[in-house]
């Protein structure tokens, strides 16, 4: 314990005495003013200083494209993928042609001399008489049984392999689940 402070007490002193210059290396200034010593960072006054290159910004391309090379498109959003995304209603046409298969809700199902007839509801209350083929926004009607309605849905998606898939809407909630 004794030795390491003593060696401790050593080097100190001896940068102590490395930082301090001796007061015979100070010239005395004419006519009695004080030496200006220079502060730290500063160069003496009689050094030149090196001019330091300027600093510029690499210039900025006026247009940016994006080049997608087999990658996916980062602007495309992985949360809503093609059918899911809901085109604006202003876009669609009215009536049963401006429907899609989400928004529609199955009211009732009737039997006629040509076969199931159902009746469905949009998001506007309006009730609309649905038959085997009819064309809808985003599908047609593939058939109508005497509890459901099977649509043939055009998938939207650019990375999926199947371009339409079958929803089936219940006239009972129950049967959903099964």
């Amino acid at each position: 314990m004794i030795r390491s402070t003593s060696v401790l007490s050593v080097v100190l002193v001896a940068a102590l005495v490395a930082t301090v210059r001796p007061a015979s290396a100070q010239q005395p200034a004419p006519d009695g003013a004080r030496p200006q010593t220079p502060l730290p960072g500063q160069l003496p006054a009689g050094a030149a200083k090196e001019k330091e290159p300027e600093k510029t910004a690499p210039p900025v391309p006026d247009v940016f494209t994006y080049n997608p090379e087999g990658r996916r498109d980062p602007f495309v959003s992985l949360l809503l993928r093609g059918g899911d995304m809901k085109p604006t209603r202003e876009s669609r046409p009215d009536g049963l042609p401006g429907l899609l298969i989400s928004e529609i809700s199955l009211r009732g199902i009737l039997k006629d001399k040509t076969g199931f007839v159902a009746m469905v509801s949009g998001p506007d209350n309006k009730t609309h008489i649905i038959r085997g083929n009819d064309k809808v926004f985003d599908g047609t009607v593939k058939a109508i049984t005497a509890d459901s309605v099977i649509f043939s849905q055009d998938v939207n998606d650019p990375l999926s392999l199947v371009k339409q898939r079958e929803v089936r809407k219940y006239l009972r909630a129950t049967q959903e689940g099964k």
